[in-house]
């Protein structure tokens, strides 16, 4: 797989992934996300996603929902802690209606207070919602305590008291920081030439100005690990248990990721669940994830189970990570490990939104992509040895932080 890159005079870098299908996708990438609000912007990233759907200077919210939904395409957003995306899929010949939509909401939404007021109600129920659901909200307080005060812990919906003191000038004073040219990647998967995209983009950005905004984000400090417990009223003890880990760009991350797969990945053979469903039946399921920023990493293990049961949980996973720690995998388990999970890559990369998605993210933090094969490559030269010094790394006991509701 190779890439095509073009930067216009505006500073907008543009990333072609060039294929022969009739389905073609494209978006902004903004490299601006929850931890980039100021205090007294809590949930403002995502609050912006919402409302670029609300209207522009040229288009109302009507002719925005419509415009790609009358020719079968599809208009999505997602905000995460380091970036915003707003992106379509469409038929390649619908290119250039994508692009005009995509580029009108992005830099001319007017985020009119009406319309702040009933987005704002929508997400103060998603708020609701999800502090509902213990098994979602722990994750999202798990990061907290690691990263304690520092806005990668923040979460992304933000307090519904503070999203509603919240103004149209307010929203426009946050994407005047960051929705510029300069902060943003436009990408694209599908069958179009580089001339065309770059020509399309030039026509439809004409006039918007290209000055230079930096970007200054400050990385989160190591502490000392702590063990939380928190009484809620749930039917089962909810259990997080981890620590910092590496972010996406340093040397470790490939083992890293090796490594998390078999602790606790997707696959029904990981370690955890062989020890704590399998044999023992004391959860339903449970998980080990990797969280990778540009600037820091969380590594979590997660598991739901009998209240009476935690204690015995906790200690079967204690031994799993002692045996990473003291035991090298032999030559065939890690023979075995490799293949699945470069299969399971495979298998992912066979979602072309994902790809698309995927590539802009990348670019927008890296200004590079990985093609499959660098990746296959870089899985298929680790050693048992890589692995035992990652786990002695972040499998420490030490370092580990614990978050239990009961």
């Amino acid at each position: 797989m190779s890439y095509l890159e073009y930067e216009l005079s505006n500073g907008l870098r543009v990333i072609l992934d060039r294929t022969e299908s009739k389905v073609a996708y494209c978006g902004y990438a903004v490299n601006a996300g929850t931890r980039d609000e100021l205090y007294t912007e809590s949930g403002m990233a995502h609050l912006v996603e919402h409302l670029l759907f609300k209207g522009t200077k040229h288009r109302k919210a009507w002719h925005i929902l419509n415009r790609m939904e009358n020719v079968g395409g599809d208009l999505n957003a997602y905000t995460s802690k380091e970036e915003t995306v707003i992106y379509s899929a469409f038929l390649v010949e619908h290119f250039s209606r994508a692009v005009d939509l995509l580029t009108d909401i992005v830099f001319h939404s007017t985020y009119p207070q009406d319309e702040l007021e009933k987005e704002v109600e929508v997400i103060a129920e998603e708020i609701v919602s999800y502090k509902d659901s213990p098994s979602e909200l722990i994750f999202d307080e798990f990061e907290n305590q690691v990263f304690q005060d520092h806005p990668l812990g923040r979460d992304i919906l933000g307090e519904a008291s503070k999203l509603k003191t919240y103004r149209s000038e307010d929203v426009h004073n946050f994407t005047s920081r960051f929705y510029r040219p300069n902060n943003m990647v436009f990408f694209v998967r599908g069958n179009l030439s580089l001339k065309r995209v770059v020509n399309t983009l030039e026509n439809f950005t004409k006039g918007i100005p290209s000055d230079v905004i930096p970007l200054f984000r400050e990385s989160p400090v190591i502490i000392p690990p702590t063990k939380k417990i928190e009484l809620k009223d749930t039917h089962q003890s909810h259990v997080m248990i981890g620590s910092r880990s590496f972010y996406q760009l340093d040397k470790n991350r490939d083992a890293q990721y090796l490594l998390n797969n078999i602790l606790g990945g997707p696959g029904m053979n990981n370690k955890l669940n062989l020890s704590l469903r399998e044999r023992n039946g004391l959860v339903y399921s449970v998980e080990s994830n990797l969280t990778s920023y540009t600037d820091a990493g969380v590594f979590s293990i997660y598991f739901g189970t009998d209240d009476s049961d935690a204690d015995r949980c906790i200690d079967l996973v204690l031994k799993e990570l002692k045996e990473f720690r003291e035991t090298r995998l032999t030559s065939l388990k890690l023979s075995m490990a490799k293949k699945q999970l470069l299969g399971q890559i495979g298998v992912a990369s066979d979602s072309s939104e994902s790809l698309a998605l995927g590539m802009g993210k990348t670019y927008l933090h890296h200004r590079k992509c990985d093609s499959f094969e660098t990746i296959y490559n870089k899985i298929t030269s680790l050693t048992a040895v890589d692995l035992l010094n990652v786990a002695n790394e972040i499998f420490d006991e030490d370092k580990l932080f614990y978050l239990i509701y009961k």
